[in-house]
C-alpha cells in the first residue's frame, strides 16, 4: 500500500503517522517497519493500518527491522533523529523487533 502523506485520516493526536512511517523507512539502516509479535504496535486507520507505528500520550513508538551488523545505538539514533521533528513534542521510543538475515558465510558484512 502506498501512503499519501498529509491525508487527514493519518493524523493521530497531532502526529501524521504516514509521515512518520515514511521517515523511518528512509533511514539507511532500517529494513522496514514491523508490528512484530501478535499485539505489536500498529496504528489502525479507516480501511488500513500502519504496522510498527503507534502514538501514545507521551511518545511516538516505532518498531523496526534493522540491517544486520548495525549497532542498536546507531539504528535507534537514526530513527529518533528522523521521527523527532514529526512527533509533536513527544519522545520517540524505538523498538528493534527484528534484524535482517545475516549474509552467507564468507560474504562481506556491512558494519557500523
Amino acid at each position: 500500500m502506498t501512503a499519501i502523506i498529509g491525508r487527514p485520516d493519518a493524523v493521530v493526536d497531532g502526529v501524521d503517522v504516514d509521515a512518520v512511517a515514511a521517515a523511518v523507512r528512509a533511514c539507511p539502516d532500517v529494513v522496514g517497519l514491523t508490528a512484530g509479535w501478535a499485539g505489536g504496535r500498529t496504528t489502525y486507520l479507516p480501511g488500513r493500518q500502519i504496522e510498527g507505528v503507534a502514538v501514545d500520550a507521551d511518545a511516538v513508538v516505532v518498531q523496526v527491522r534493522g540491517r544486520w551488523g548495525v549497532t542498536a545505538e546507531k539504528l535507534a539514533g537514526e530513527v529518533r533523529a528522523a521521527v523527532a521533528p514529526l512527533a509533536a513534542g513527544r519522545r520517540v521510543d524505538v523498538v528493534i523487533a527484528d534484524l535482517e538475515e545475516p549474509p552467507p558465510a564468507g560474504a562481506a558484512v556491512r558494519t557500523a
